[in-house]
């Protein structure tokens, strides 16, 4: 029998417990830094599945944020781990369900936002992420909105127009109200027994009216007067008592109109940058604004159907609502898509509630409705971020925009009618609060 080569056996005694020893430090190490991730991941995959349930989608990632590139890996593979404990199978892009996530940030920390494509239905889920500690807490909506109906047609007396002819805008005067129609400017009083509609002034317009007509009615700056823009024509109005030998008088205020292809000013609710103005020249042929405005934003912008001035850090934004559906932020002259938007209608308007970020973007639904619904949005980056749940209207929503103030807005509704009637329109006052 050999004689055993003499130190081997502590050698391999040695090297055994070496090894044993790098595994246990290997497990102890992998349990003192867990994945990064692995929180916000799992907060995020929970509301994913709370909207999708348990079936296949598939998942894109894309990153705006400050996070490096060589973390997103890391991220899809805890998005997917978290789903797939939910039921959700991230798979190939041919599945009908779609999950596409967008890495952003706010002024205070990562947003992370899922866009989740059901069909035909995109609904939102996000969760703000403390990029210290990668902490995950849900979006708490800032602000609750509230409406309560102004005026309508079937309760006014003496309303001027057929019932059928939507409210293109309406501001308030010194007296009660002033309403553009596609064809009228009409003053309404509050009188003992309620709104009591005038006999109003007659638009000459040079262009056919569209089949959705479209208006702007801007009040003066000492709210003594009003501009009212419709297609091929611009109306000034004065709210002052004048001689009654005035052509243009109408129940004691006076309207004058010409002919007119001058560019409409696009509302700007921000009081730090009110001097800012902004006008657009529309296209009455197409119904929607080309694309051309004075001064210059320092951009080429497309055509699009609205817009608004929204405060930023380095100044004023400018918010479009393209005709091709997208949304799109112009700021420091550049042009930028903003996501979170597939939802939106195509009107929106500016409110300056205070709340939240201050100023929230109040949008109708995208498609026609006859229950129609507003939802306020936050646009802290490229990324519309909901500030309210959404806000039951009583019909569909034809026009938005922002009261003289900026503190609310005015939307028009058209009620569905009962049968062998026709249909109506109310104009509802919306307001927000703190939450």
């Amino acid at each position: 029998m050999k004689k055993p080569i003499k130190g081997v056996g502590r050698v391999r005694t040695f090297v055994v417990g070496f090894a044993m020893f790098a595994i246990a430090l290997m497990a102890g190490a992998t349990d003192a830094a867990p994945d990064q991730w692995g929180k916000p991941a799992a907060a995020l995959a929970e509301q994913i599945a709370g909207i999708l349930g348990p079936g296949q989608a598939h998942l894109t990632i894309r990153n705006q944020s400050k996070i490096s590139a060589d973390e997103i890996p890391a991220i899809r593979r805890s998005l997917e781990e978290a789903l797939k404990t939910h039921g959700v199978q991230p798979s190939g892009a041919e599945s009908a369900n779609t999950i596409r996530i967008t890495l952003s940030e706010n002024l205070r920390e990562l947003l992370w936002v899922a866009e989740v494509a059901e069909g035909s239905e995109i609904r939102v889920a996000m969760v703000e992420v403390d990029y210290e500690v990668a902490e995950a807490k849900p979006i708490q909506e800032r602000i609750v909105l509230h409406k309560e109906q102004y005026i309508a047609s079937s309760g006014l007396s003496r309303w001027p127009d057929p019932s059928d002819e939507p409210v293109l805008g309406m501001i308030v005067t010194k007296t009660g109200l002033a309403v553009l129609k596609k064809d009228r400017i009409t003053p309404i009083e509050m009188t003992l027994a309620g709104w009591m509609a005038k006999s109003g002034v007659a638009l000459k317009q040079r262009q056919q009216s569209a089949r959705d007509p479209r208006g702007v009615m801007i009040s003066s700056e000492d709210g003594s007067g009003f501009t009212a823009f419709v297609p091929g024509s611009e109306c000034t109005g004065s709210f002052a008592l004048l001689d009654n030998s005035s052509s243009s008088n109408a129940d004691g205020w006076s309207v004058n109109c010409h002919a007119s292809d001058d560019p409409w000013p696009i509302p700007n609710v921000d009081s730090t940058h009110g001097s800012m103005q902004v006008k657009a020249f529309y296209n009455a042929a197409r119904n929607y604004f080309t694309g051309v405005v004075a001064p210059s934003v320092g951009v080429d912008l497309p055509p699009f159907y609205s817009a608004a001035l929204i405060p930023r850090s380095d100044g004023a934004g400018l918010l479009i609502n393209g005709v091709d559906g997208k949304v799109l932020l112009v700021e420091a002259g550049a042009l930028k898509p903003v996501a979170g938007t597939r939802d939106w209608g195509s009107d929106f308007a500016a409110l300056r509630s205070g709340c939240g970020d201050g100023t929230q973007i109040i949008v109708s639904g995208s498609g026609e409705a006859l229950t129609d619904s507003l939802r306020a949005y936050e646009i802290p980056a490229q990324e519309a971020v909901p500030a309210s749940t959404p806000l039951a209207m009583d019909g569909t929503v034809t026009a938005l925009w922002t009261v003289q103030d900026g503190k609310s807005v005015f939307a028009a509704v058209r009620k569905p009618a009962s049968q062998g009637q026709e249909d109506t329109y109310e104009v509802d006052h919306v307001t927000a609060s703190c939450n």
